[in-house]
């Protein structure tokens, strides 16, 4: 398989699915009859090596999908998604009149888990607030440029996302791993897409409609659960997801069908590395990057741990200086304590210690219910050509819509030992005492493998 290149035609950059499919097809016929005399002809698979290349030195490039992002859009009745923002998350159309503008909030996960579970009443009425202050935004807000105004008036698009999903999971007793956590992220996500989308049904009943919205994809009575099937039309098959639901969506598509929808667009998952510092929750829907590191910003450096883990130890009677000095010598890795009980031991997995695919399974999970995106952080230890193709294969066939970075692990730590024979100083289970003294964390500079670097937030 080859793949033609030509900088003289433009139309590809406008096309989408199986238009851009016939065109680019064409396109490789003139090449071959001579009718192109400039292009570059390279194998396909060398392209996608370079790619992947790429990513394992760089974390770049994050990947956007051009297909599901304008397949699945509400809007591809006025436009076309050319690409995201910088995180990943918002997915909207851009043109020579239209600047992307999108207004982020996210909800505290955490917040609203009660009695073991998602308090539905509670995370109502959260949203249904938080959709009215983001449309109210649209309006108050300054725009620096008349496009960016344009772009917003003309489609009011709003990204509502969540935080504290691990915190979640640690809450409930589910590991990230896990079949569990991929069903939570499913049945989690759907109830705050219902409740948004309701939401801006209600302020559309209020305020009217937004000016495109004849036309979209939800006049039509399409939501964006139904769009993963126009995906798998448009590619032929190749779309595999589990298309089940909790919720009775048949009131909100009778809603959405006399009232309209005050937003074109209403969900995206941003990165909240800031903010959810603030509230003390971890970030966005990534999994734990370490139980026990040193955050250093302006301020000074900080001792960051997992409280989670720390009363789950101290339940069991196994916090203390020993606990301590191992998190320490192994960079906060409990997988590696054997003191700890196998089931924390899972619970507590870090970023690194989690295979990538379960977060793309719960990633794919909720990007059937998400209008836009989400900003994905894909992390991978022992990173190789094979794995990464794997991964973005099977991020593919899951329907994404974007990944952002990949963070691999290199292998840049330097052992930590205190004797000759080069064996590291874990203290085992059955060792009651310790002596000497645990290595000092090392130094930590700004690098794109530190989520929790606010560098570039």
């Amino acid at each position: 398989m080859d793949a033609v290149f030509t900088i003289r035609h433009t139309d590809l950059h406008d096309k989408f699915g199986k238009a851009f499919e016939e065109a680019y097809t064409a396109y490789e016929d003139q090449a071959a009859q001579g009718k192109l005399t400039l292009y570059k002809r390279i194998p396909a698979r060398q392209l996608w090596r370079k790619a992947l290349t790429m990513l394992f030195e760089t974390g770049h490039p994050w990947i956007t999908f051009k297909d599901p992002c304008n397949i699945r859009s509400p809007q591809n009745h006025v436009g076309v998604v050319h690409s995201s923002n910088l995180c990943t998350e918002i997915t909207l159309n851009t043109n020579e009149k239209e600047i992307a503008v999108c207004n982020l909030g996210s909800v505290n996960l955490l917040a609203h888990i009660v009695d073991g579970q998602l308090d539905l009443a509670k995370l109502k009425q959260t949203i249904s607030t938080a959709m009215r202050m983001l449309d109210n935004v649209i309006d108050i807000n300054f725009y620096a440029v008349a496009k960016a105004r344009n772009a917003n008036f003309r489609h009011r698009p709003v990204g509502l996302g969540i935080m504290g999903f691990q915190d979640c999971l640690h809450k409930l007793g589910i590991s990230y791993a896990s079949p569990e956590a991929v069903e939570f992220a499913d049945r989690s996500m759907e109830a705050v897409a219902y409740h948004a989308y309701w939401a801006s049904t209600e302020l559309a009943e209020e305020r009217g409609t937004y000016a495109t919205y004849r036309g979209s994809l939800w006049d039509r009575g399409i939501l964006p659960q139904d769009t993963m099937e126009l995906l798998r039309d448009e590619r032929g098959g190749f779309v595999e997801i589990d298309a089940s639901s909790a919720l009775d969506w048949t009131p909100l598509r009778e809603r959405i069908k006399h009232y309209g929808m005050r937003n074109s667009n209403c969900l995206a998952i941003a990165p909240t590395a800031t903010i959810s510092n603030i509230i003390g929750v971890s970030a966005s829907i990534e999994p734990t990057y370490q139980n026990l590191y040193v955050k250093s910003n302006l301020s000074g450096e900080f001792t960051v741990v997992n409280q989670w883990l720390v009363n789950d130890l101290k339940k069991q009677d196994l916090w203390d200086e020993v606990m301590i000095a191992d998190l320490k010598h192994y960079d906060g890795a409990a997988s590696k304590i054997d003191r700890i009980p196998a089931n924390l031991r899972s619970l507590y997995a870090t970023a690194f210690e989690v295979d990538p695919q379960w977060l793309v399974e719960a990633a794919a999970r909720r990007q059937k219910w998400i209008d836009q995106a989400q900003s994905l952080n894909l992390y991978m230890a022992g990173a190789s050509g094979k794995k990464m193709d794997e991964l973005y294969r099977l991020a593919w066939i899951r329907g994404l819509k974007t990944t952002y970075y990949l963070r691999a692990l290199g292998a840049t730590t330097a052992e930590k030992s205190t004797v000759h024979t080069g064996t590291l100083n874990a203290v085992p289970a059955q060792q009651e005492a310790w002596s000497g003294s645990a290595a000092q964390p090392e130094p930590k500079q700004c690098a794109i493998d530190d989520p929790e670097c606010e560098a570039c937030q």
